[in-house]
């Protein structure tokens, strides 16, 4: 069975459809889902859903590419996060691609949510894009290593996953794994240890191959887990049982659940 570790099922082009999607991913073996949160305005539609599907997972956070909006602080995000489905905080980071200029309110608001999850005991979620040197001095400087988490849609090179692996986070692999143009992904994905992988749609963006192009769905991940099989030279059922097992050992309230049912 496979576990999609970070979707949007809020968005309106997938919450329109929700019944057929869940219906995918039964017929596909995905029994889990972790509905990620971008800002605190739709975190009330993010918990609904959770709180809705047994099989389905929150997080709470404000993605980097959000601006000019009330700053959350680490409080706040405490006391969003104190809810049994809301098993994560993020995602959170750093997005240098889409913004310029004095992006230090990017920072300021990537280290309130690593206090947010020390605070609260609940790991990270964290994004970055074209950021990497900052992201890793930011989780340092900011103990991240206490807590740990997940490097979300991993697209960075080898050394970066060896530092965020040192800091006790996992690496987590997206649709782009399946992309042809992705070799140094691809040369990452064979490197990770088994122990620190994670695979994700981040539905509706990114859907692999053969669906790429088209609006992705958690019941896609099971083709990011067929492409590191095949990568890696080794059996579907051995990247199957180790994802699922590590998102719910990193995700422990969640891992409660699993632990119950399984």
């Amino acid at each position: 069975m496979f576990v999609d570790s970070h979707c949007h099922l809020d968005f309106p082009d997938l919450a329109s459809n929700l019944n057929e999607l869940l219906r995918n991913m039964t017929e596909n073996q995905v029994t889990h889902a972790l509905c990620v949160s971008v800002n605190l305005t739709d975190f009330p539609r993010v918990l609904a859903l959770a709180r809705m599907h047994e099989n389905l997972f929150a997080s709470v956070g404000v993605h980097p590419d959000y601006e000019n909006l009330d700053e959350p602080d680490a409080q706040q995000l405490v006391q969003l996060a104190d809810n049994p489905k809301v098993i994560a905080i993020g995602e959170t980071g750093l997005d240098y691609y889409r913004l310029q200029g004095d992006l230090e309110w990017q920072r300021e608001r990537f280290r309130q949510h690593i206090r947010a999850a020390r605070a609260c005991g609940k790991p990270l979620i964290i994004h970055t894009r074209s950021a990497a040197n900052d992201t890793l001095r930011i989780m340092r400087e900011e103990g991240a290593d206490q807590i740990g988490g997940v490097m979300h849609c991993f697209t960075e090179s080898w050394e970066v996953a060896q530092q965020a692996i040192e800091m006790n986070f996992y690496i987590s692999f997206s649709g782009i794994v399946t992309f042809k143009n992705a070799a140094t992904l691809k040369d990452v994905a064979r490197k990770i240890p088994l122990a620190r992988m994670l695979i994700e749609t981040d539905s509706p963006y990114l859907a692999p191959v053969p669906y790429r192009g088209k609006l992705n769905q958690p019941a896609f991940v099971r083709h990011v887990a067929e492409e590191i099989a095949r990568l890696r030279d080794t059996g579907l059922d051995e990247i199957a049982t180790a994802t699922t097992g590590n998102f719910f050992r990193l995700f422990r309230t969640a891992g409660d659940d699993y632990h119950a049912r399984y």
